[in-house]
């Protein structure tokens, strides 16, 4: 494991692990993210500590490294973390099992990057019907009355509620023989259904990238691919600035007409 702060970090709504995820990437490259794939987070993946147990050499590594940000499967960057007493910036190796492109890296440093995970064949609310029987085998349900009654569970997660409070509102204190399991949990669902939560304050992500190679920091679009301008050889443009700013070269000439412009100091005490 790496000290508190460094190693990997695992990015958000990955799709789930298949024997293809890195077979668009040369054998070398695909062997060294299967085995990042498999760390778990706050794992040290310095290429010091990879030579350790892999068979490739440091050099080599760091050019495999490159390479999976190169493909959209790695980003190096710091991240504030908050403590009681203070705000720390520490170092990350953001790690995708799948590939990401300079749009969504951009996204997910400004924390606006939604959970994707993989679309069920049966909506959320059908599956935890099918799946009633499991914890009370008295509320077993045909798929005809699952579907009857999906809109009444959708509507519960409408309204924030989790999968296990539904299935403890609709399991817990069953009576001794129910009869019509259809009937007992639309109206359990109906009688126990919650009121509508208010939506948490969306957090605040402070995270910035750097440059793979001068690790200079930088914003999301400037660091395509991982790279900054410079780096890519691109011309480095005159700085920005507000409308109207002088530019540098002219400061010390705009002041000296500013000057010219004064009164002097006894005309403008006289007046």
């Amino acid at each position: 494991m790496a000290n508190p702060g460094y190693g990997k970090r695992s990015a958000p709504g990955q799709r789930p692990l298949t024997g293809d995820d890195f077979a668009h990437l040369l054998p070398r490259d695909a062997a060294v993210a299967a085995y990042i794939d498999g760390l778990c987070d706050g794992a040290d993946i310095s290429v010091k500590t990879l030579a350790k147990v892999l068979p490739y050499g440091q050099c080599a590594l760091r050019t495999t490294l490159n390479r999976l940000q190169e493909a959209g499967h790695l980003r190096r960057g710091s991240e504030c973390v908050a403590t009681d007493e203070v705000l720390l910036w520490v170092t990350r190796t953001f790690f995708s099992r799948t590939a990401r492109d300079d749009t969504w890296w951009a996204a997910y440093i400004r924390g606006d990057v939604p959970q994707t995970p993989p679309r069920p064949t049966r909506s959320r609310s059908f599956i935890l019907l099918a799946a009633l029987g499991k914890a009370a085998p008295a509320l077993s349900l045909p798929e005809v009355h699952c579907v009857r009654l999906e809109p009444q569970v959708s509507e519960w997660f409408e309204r924030g509620a989790t999968e296990a409070e539904i299935m403890c509102a609709l399991t817990q204190g069953l009576p001794v023989e129910v009869y019509s399991p259809v009937g007992f949990v639309g109206r359990r669902l109906r009688d126990k259904l919650p009121p509508a939560r208010v939506a948490p304050v969306r957090q605040v992500v402070l995270r910035t990238l750097e440059c793979r190679e001068c690790r200079a920091p930088g914003s999301p679009e400037a660091l395509r691919g991982g790279i900054c301008g410079a780096c890519r050889g691109e011309p480095v443009g005159a700085p920005g600035g507000p409308a109207g700013a002088v530019p540098v070269q002219g400061v010390r000439e705009r002041m000296s007409a500013v000057r010219a412009g004064l009164a002097p100091r006894a005309d403008r005490a006289r007046r």
